[in-house]
């Protein structure tokens, strides 16, 4: 026996609270993390962003780990 699927509301950028009430707007953009080794990273680099770039910030983290 086939279970009965209720149709569901079209997905759009709104989503509603459980209880109902308000709308809640989802973020479209997540901000990206600009720490020290980000601007480091940006300020030594011509190109930006590159294969080059990402590696030497992924190498900058690394090492801050340690210390």
């Amino acid at each position: 026996m086939k279970k009965k699927v209720e149709p569901t509301a079209p997905k759009s950028g709104i989503m509603s609270n459980k209880s109902g009430q308000k709308p809640v707007k989802k973020s479209p953009l997540k901000k990206t993390v600009k720490d020290a080794c980000y601007k480091k990273v940006k300020a030594t680099y011509d190109i930006f962003p590159s294969a080059y770039a990402s590696g030497a910030i992924a190498k900058c983290r690394k090492n801050k780990g340690k210390k």
